[in-house]
């Protein structure tokens, strides 16, 4: 299977080398083209494209971009592809965004709204670039990640994807449910064991954050 990844930053890195690992063909695409990424994608052992060619040669997309370059993106390449989203919404990065702000719609329905052909699914949002290697910050213990769609068939192919790379799955419902995995809610980027996140899920409110910052630890 055959995985194109539009961002080639920390998070889409550390998905490459696994899914590489995990035996797919992994393609790595960047709004400056092809030419930026060939040192990374040699050292990766993938293949640099354009965003479109890596799109459109791909079974699986995987969207890891900060989240206020979304409307940068055509959405054209993407139509009848399943997109895995790992975007976040930071305010102090991306701008305050009414909609978001005002729980009234989450971050993934806004990029299935923009990518309209695609069927987006949440994925690996919920965990931080430097735990995309095992044990995945959490020793002893089977990670467990969250994901959320409005397609069954989209759910499956990335809960597989999950299996492959080393990692637990716990579905939380359609895209509408995704906000129990953003930014500042108590499943995001704690390393947790299956039953450890399905607590964390369930204990998430709408209109309450976690203190600023405060899912990041000192790894080293």
């Amino acid at each position: 299977m055959k995985i194109g990844f539009v961002g080639a930053g920390a998070i889409g890195q550390g998905l490459a080398r696994l899914a590489t690992a995990a035996g797919y063909s992994v393609t790595l695409s960047n709004s400056r083209g092809p030419d930026s990424l060939r040192d990374l994608a040699w050292g990766l052992g993938v293949r640099a494209a354009t965003v479109g060619d890596a799109v459109e040669e791909s079974d699986i997309s995987v969207l890891t971009i900060p989240f206020n370059r979304l409307l940068d993106i055509d959405p054209a390449p993407f139509t009848g592809r399943v997109v895995l989203d790992t975007n976040n919404y930071y305010p102090t990065r991306d701008g305050q965004i009414t909609e978001l702000d005002d729980n009234l719609t989450t971050t993934s329905q806004l990029v299935q709204q923009h990518l309209r052909g695609a069927t987006v699914v949440k994925a690996f949002n919920a965990i931080m670039a430097a735990d995309l290697v095992a044990p995945f910050g959490l020793p002893g213990r089977r990670r467990a990640l969250p994901i959320a769609a409005d397609d069954d068939a989209a759910l499956a192919i990335a809960a597989d994807l999950h299996e492959r790379i080393g990692f637990d799955v716990v579905p939380t419902g359609g895209l509408a449910d995704s906000w129990r995995f953003e930014r500042a809610k108590p499943a995001y980027c704690i390393p947790l064991d299956r039953d450890g996140l399905i607590a964390a899920l369930a204990a998430a409110e709408r209109d309450v954050e976690l203190p600023h910052n405060s899912w990041k630890r000192d790894i080293r």
